[in-house]
């Protein structure tokens, strides 16, 4: 049996793969060879990430194959309920990288409340002429300890992020419309652990109250935060996205961090991937990473693993 990860696996993944009996080929096939490269090798499994798109005309043509496997969370790149409807399994891995992006979050929020992404363009540039300048430019940081985050979306993401918030001292608030509360276990090295239950408010609640806002929903039809939800957030908030592209209006966010209502934000993900707005990527105050959020050692190896298993499951056990 032959499987294809279009958009890579981790070496973990391929070993636990080909010791079972698999054989793996990580070739990236563009998108429109795709469908000709599947039928040709009689591919059974289509391994994908973001890059890949799966849809109704490529499930059509591919008899061969009985599995498609998202590496990540979301599956919108993925026809899912036409693919099952046709009686393929189409599995993810939705908790293998949420500590990642969730750490992600926080090197995006640490970069705000200090100016580093602003900083790091800068010094380079005017640092041995204009040492002085720019420390004074760079000297009125904040603490996010004693902060409150508000964390839009309450799933395996979000819940690492209410982790770290908890661990820095910050206080946690969160808005979801399929969860009501939740329990944080908060683990320590030492073996120690605890318990925090956070009840979630709704979404109007958490934009007035939060210092910080940090977004964790899938892809959506309409904006998350838009014009009229900027307009209930405090003066000066803090904003990060590591969530989809879309859930922010990329105007309406450039208008708030022009008029001061929003101090920074922090993107990973963009509405026009994988070509992002010029007005985005030029602002000062937008610290950016192009969509890494799980794009972290640990994160691939668990992928590639949950992947594998997830695979030898479904085929081997049939």
């Amino acid at each position: 049996m032959k499987v294809l990860a279009n958009d890579g696996i981790s070496q973990s993944g391929v070993k636990a793969l080909e010791e079972a009996g698999f054989e793996v080929s990580t070739t990236t096939v563009a998108q429109e060879q795709l469908i000709n490269y599947i039928n040709t090798n009689d591919i059974s499994t289509l391994l994908v990430r973001s890059a890949t798109t799966v849809r109704q005309d490529l499930i059509d043509a591919c008899p061969s194959l009985k599995i498609i496997g998202r590496g990540g969370v979301g599956m919108d790149n993925i026809d899912v309920e036409y693919a099952r409807s046709k009686g393929l399994n189409v599995i993810n891995t939705p908790a293998a990288s949420s500590q990642s992006v969730a750490e992600l979050v926080f090197a995006h929020l640490y970069g705000g409340v200090r100016f580093l992404h602003d900083s790091n363009r800068n010094m380079p540039l005017d640092g041995d002429s204009k040492f002085k300048a720019l420390k004074k430019n760079y000297a009125k940081g904040i603490e996010l300890r004693g902060k409150t985050i508000g964390i839009i979306g309450f799933g395996r993401i979000g819940r690492e992020v209410a982790k770290i918030a908890l661990g820095v001292g910050m206080k946690v608030i969160a808005a979801d419309m399929f969860i009501e509360n939740a329990e944080i276990a908060l683990d320590f090295f030492d073996g120690q652990s605890l318990k925090f239950n956070i009840a979630t408010q709704p979404l109007e609640a958490v934009l007035k109250e939060a210092d910080f806002i940090s977004l964790h929903v899938p892809a959506q039809k309409d904006y998350v935060i838009g014009k009229a939800q900027f307009e209930l957030m405090k003066d000066g908030v803090g904003i990060v996205n590591a969530a989809r592209g879309g859930v922010i209006d990329e105007v309406a966010l450039i208008e708030a961090l022009e008029s001061g209502k929003v101090a920074f934000a922090g993107l990973d993900t963009f509405e026009n991937e994988p070509t992002p707005a010029i007005p985005v990527l030029m602002n000062g105050r937008v610290s950016l990473t192009p969509h890494i959020g799980a794009a972290t050692n640990e994160a691939q190896d668990r992928i590639g693993t949950e992947l594998a298993e997830q695979i030898k499951n479904i085929l081997l056990n049939a």
